[in-house]
């Protein structure tokens, strides 16, 4: 034997003997049938022996490429693993995505789900916009968009992600243990009324509690929360926020009908342009799993 086979001609030695013709390995090599019995022969030349034996029924494989078929295999099944990591690989795309949120989206969802975004994406960068005030997508203001909503505009690119769940909460150390006795002891509230009025955490106080003493009336979700979490009363929180917060104690069930439906949007122009789709495909399929663990 004057030479090794390569992995390549292992594979041939394989693709062959499987086939039994020269036309069928061809096809399945996607080569011509010449270049296929020119690098057998070439191959046979170096070993110093036949691995074929060519009659009316094909090429038959001798002993000598019987006994190569197991390592020939074990290469075939590492090159298909390896396809197979290529593919589970998503493809890299450099460039700014905008994307506009809000700050409490941005601490509970954004934040979280960009980590990995980051991590898949390496020469990616991203801008985010916190804030109450609408973006625009149509001026592109932002290429994309995580907003509360119960209905998106219709002319955007919009994917449901689930509901951010809500309850009552207040600082453990104002001592009440559940909402009848913060509202025994006449607690104050805490709520987006003049800044947010149709917000749903506002909708539910005023349909239960219409007599309730909103004593501060601030500009955010976020700001609501920090509120609470100073002790100055009580207020409707986000379940992912409010529990992930020491010193809060939740003094409600969680109220579905405060709940706020979240969506991730597009504009349909700016969805296409890859690496807007990609940060949009990853954050659509890891936010509802950031929700689920409410």
């Amino acid at each position: 034997m004057q030479s090794k086979p390569t992995p390549t001609e292992l594979l041939l030695v394989l693709t062959l003997s499987r086939a039994g013709t020269l036309a069928e390995a061809a096809k399945r090599l996607g080569q011509d049938g010449s270049t296929v019995f020119r690098a057998v022969q070439r191959l046979e030349r170096q070993l110093g022996q036949r691995l074929f034996l060519r009659g009316r029924q094909g090429y038959r494989p001798t002993e000598l490429a019987l006994g190569l078929l197991p390592f020939a295999e074990r290469i075939e099944a590492e090159l298909e693993a390896a396809r197979q990591q290529l593919n589970q690989v998503p493809e890299q795309h450099s460039g700014t995505v905008t994307i506009a949120s809000t700050d409490v989206l941005y601490a509970t969802l954004l934040l979280p789900a960009l980590a990995g975004c980051a991590e898949q994406q390496p020469w990616l960068e991203f801008e985010v916009q916190t804030g109450n005030e609408p973006v625009s997508l149509t001026r592109r203001d932002a290429d994309l968009a995580l907003r509360a909503t119960r209905q998106p505009p219709e002319h955007l690119i919009a994917r449901p992600l689930g509901e951010m769940g809500v309850a009552v909460f207040g600082h453990e150390g104002l001592g009440w243990h559940d909402l009848p006795e913060a509202l025994a002891a006449q607690a104050d509230w805490l709520g987006p009324d003049a800044f947010l009025p149709e917000h749903p955490s506002v909708r539910w106080r005023r349909r239960h509690h219409p007599k309730a003493r909103v004593r501060f009336r601030l500009s955010s979700i976020g700001m609501v929360h920090q509120g609470v979490a100073a002790g100055l009363g009580i207020g409707v929180l986000p379940l992912l926020l409010a529990r992930a917060t020491p010193g809060l104690r939740q003094l409600s069930e969680v109220l579905p009908e405060a709940a706020s439906p979240l969506w991730l949007l597009a504009h349909p122009e700016s969805r296409h342009l890859p690496r807007v789709s990609a940060v949009f495909r990853y954050l659509a399929d890891t936010l509802p799993e950031l929700l689920a663990g409410q």
